[in-house]
């Protein structure tokens, strides 16, 4: 299996990119936004890679990180939801956005892609809001209990992409809660929601 390929950028698609690796030119198919982060033709790039092998093909998807990659094998994990789909709905949407939105049950937001409807935005957040919470950091709180739980919630917040002071301002006010019991699974939604103000 290839998981990661680095090479030249001989061409852009529509819907992929070709890598030149050694004289081979590599299909990867990539997000909207994943091929414009790439730069211009001809230059370097580094992609890590699912490989999808079928009965008549071998299909390479590439991405910019390990976020895009983690959340795309997350939602290629639902039934019904193919990695063409899921490379679709990441060219709509950051994937750490889309795993903001799952993990707060943002279905206004997930909407706003094209390809995800009310249906499908609810099915998203049933079936992958546990596991999107694991892509954003999430640990059970252990012996170290509350301080553990607002750690992890530090963790979880800046693996999303929020910044400093930002994330000590929704850590401090869901301190009492942590030290109250309460896990990171119901506070990293809460979380969520002051920050998106």
């Amino acid at each position: 299996m290839i998981a990661s390929v680095r090479g030249r950028l001989a061409r852009r698609e529509s819907d992929s990119v070709v890598v030149e690796v050694g004289g081979v030119g590599l299909r990867l198919f990539v997000s909207r936004r994943t091929a414009e982060r790439l730069g211009a033709e001809g230059g370097q790039v580094d992609l890590l890679v699912h490989t999808q092998v079928k009965e008549d093909a071998i299909n390479l998807f590439g991405f910019d990180d390990e976020v895009e990659r983690d959340v795309f094998e997350q939602l290629i994990s639902m039934n019904g939801l193919g990695p063409r789909m899921a490379i679709n709905i990441l060219g709509g949407m950051d994937a750490r956005e889309l795993a903001v939105a799952v993990c707060s049950g943002d279905i206004a937001r997930l909407c706003t892609v094209p390809g995800i409807g009310k249906k499908k935005a609810e099915r998203l957040i049933v079936h992958l809001k546990e596991r999107l919470l694991a892509v954003a950091g999430k640990q059970e709180a252990g012996p170290g209990g509350a301080r553990q739980v607002i750690d992890d919630l530090r963790s979880a917040l800046a693996n999303l992409g929020f910044k400093g002071a930002e994330v000590e301002q929704a850590v401090g006010t869901l301190q009492q809660r942590a030290a109250d019991g309460e896990q990171l699974e119901a506070l990293l939604p809460e979380a969520l929601r002051l920050l998106r103000g």
